[in-house]
């Protein structure tokens, strides 16, 4: 157990850290997955534009070090090659 002020602080900090950290990791799944079933209906518009949504959500959480710009830029490629895909068939 931590022995000194600062270090009480710190796991203070660290769990306001991990709570916020993981509320956004839930709020970009979420958009993720709005975006996975309307390309699994089949719905042009609703993918594109639930895509739309989620794309800055995601770069958000890149941006606040919950997960790793390359992962983000990966997940959204292949997100965006989706509806695009959708688009065309």
């Amino acid at each position: 157990m931590a022995n000194t002020a600062s270090a009480r602080k710190r796991i203070r900090q660290n769990e306001r850290r991990r709570e916020r950290n993981v509320a956004r990791m839930s709020r970009m799944r979420t958009f993720i997955k709005k975006v996975e079933l309307a390309i699994q209906s089949g719905d042009k518009s609703a993918a594109a534009e639930a895509f739309k949504v989620a794309q800055p959500e995601m770069q958000r959480a890149a941006g606040k070090g919950v997960i790793a710009k390359n992962t983000i830029s990966r997940k959204l490629s292949r997100l965006s090659a989706r509806v695009k895909a959708l688009a065309t068939a």
